[in-house]
C-alpha cells in the first residue's frame, strides 16, 4: 500500500507518481511515465492560468466534434505526427513486410462486402482503374482468403461520410477476400489529394500555425488473415501533390505507386472496364504472428 501521508516535501509530480502505487503493472509503469513528461512540460511552458483554460477548452471542443462518422481525435494524434509513429512503433520489424502507416479518421463505417472484381464506385463513373495485387507472407507464398479492407476518397477529394447528399454509404469502400492465389482485384477511380477536416478545432490549429491541411491522393488498406500481424497501409498515387508534405506524416516511399496506361481490349473485358484504362499493382506482404 502507498505511503503517502496528509502532507509531502516532494514535488507535485512525483507525489502524483507516489499515487499510484497501488496500481497493477504494467498499468502503474505507464502512469508514471505519463505523469513524469506531463508535468516536465508543464514546467518547460510555465502557463498561465488562462493559458491552460485555453488547452483545457480546446480538448473539449475537439471531444465535441467527435461522432459516428468523424474522430477529431485521431485527426489530432495525425497532425502531431503521433499516429504515424505508434503504427510505426507496433509494425512488425521484418523487412519483408510490406510498411505500415496510419488508419486516419475515416475508418468509421464498415465496408461492404464485396466480390472480387467488383467496382467500388457506386456512381457508376465511366473513368475506372483497376487495383489488383496479392496478399503474401514474407517468405513469398500466398494467403488464401485473407481479408482486404479497402477506403477512399474520390476524385473530388471527398470521403462518403463527409457528402452524405452525393455519394451513397458505402461508396469508395470495399471487403475483398482473397482468392486461393492470395490474389485481389477491384475497380475504383483514382483519388484525390484533399484537405483534411478544417472546421474543427485542430483545423484552426493548422490555420493559426500556417501548415496546410492538404493529404496527398491515397487508398487505404487493411489485410488481415489468421496467423499473421495486421497490416494498416496505404499507396500513394505517385505524381500527387503534397506527397513530400503530407499533414498527418503517413509518407513512405515504398508505398507510392504508379497509375500506369494499359491498351489492351481483352483486359479491359476481362476486368469490366473500359478500354484504355489505368492499372496499379500492390502486393500486401504481411508478417507472421508474434505469439509472445
Amino acid at each position: 500500500m502507498s505511503t503517502r501521508g496528509l502532507a509531502s516535501d516532494l514535488p507535485i509530480g512525483e507525489q502524483v507518481a507516489e499515487s499510484f502505487d497501488d496500481a497493477p503493472e504494467p498499468l502503474r509503469s505507464k502512469l508514471r511515465i505519463i505523469t513524469k513528461h506531463l508535468h516536465a512540460m508543464i514546467d518547460e511552458l510555465n502557463p498561465t492560468i488562462e493559458d491552460w483554460n485555453a488547452a483545457i477548452e480546446f480538448l473539449t471542443r475537439t471531444g465535441h466534434m467527435c461522432n459516428d462518422v468523424r474522430q477529431e481525435f485521431v485527426l489530432l494524434s495525425d497532425v502531431f505526427g503521433v499516429s504515424s509513429k505508434v503504427e510505426t512503433i507496433n509494425h512488425s520489424d521484418i523487412e519483408a513486410a510490406t510498411e505500415s502507416t496510419v488508419l486516419g479518421p475515416f475508418h468509421m463505417t464498415a465496408s461492404p462486402a464485396r466480390e472480387l472484381g467488383d467496382s467500388i464506385d457506386e456512381l457508376g463513373k465511366p473513368d475506372h482503374v483497376l487495383v489488383r495485387g496479392r496478399v503474401v507472407s514474407t517468405t513469398g507464398e500466398p494467403v488464401p482468403r485473407a481479408q482486404v479492407d479497402i477506403w477512399q476518397a474520390d476524385e473530388s477529394g471527398f470521403y462518403d461520410v463527409q457528402v452524405p447528399d452525393i455519394q451513397p454509404a458505402g461508396n469508395g469502400r470495399g471487403l475483398f477476400r482473397t482468392d486461393d492465389a492470395g490474389r485481389f482485384w477491384f475497380r475504383t477511380v483514382i483519388p484525390s489529394h484533399y484537405p483534411i477536416p478544417t472546421d474543427g478545432p485542430v483545423g484552426e490549429m493548422l490555420l493559426a500555425t500556417g501548415r496546410h491541411p492538404y493529404r496527398p491522393a491515397h487508398i487505404h488498406f487493411i489485410a488481415d488473415a489468421d496467423g499473421y500481424e495486421t497490416l494498416t497501409t496505404h499507396i500513394f498515387v505517385a505524381g500527387s501533390p503534397y506527397l513530400d508534405s503530407d499533414a498527418v506524416f503517413a509518407v513512405k516511399p515504398s508505398l507510392i505507386r504508379s497509375f500506369d496506361d494499359c491498351d489492351d481490349p481483352s483486359e479491359a473485358e476481362r476486368y469490366g472496364l473500359q478500354n484504355p484504362f489505368k492499372v496499379a499493382e500492390f502486393d500486401l506482404v504481411l508478417a507472421p504472428q508474434n505469439d509472445d
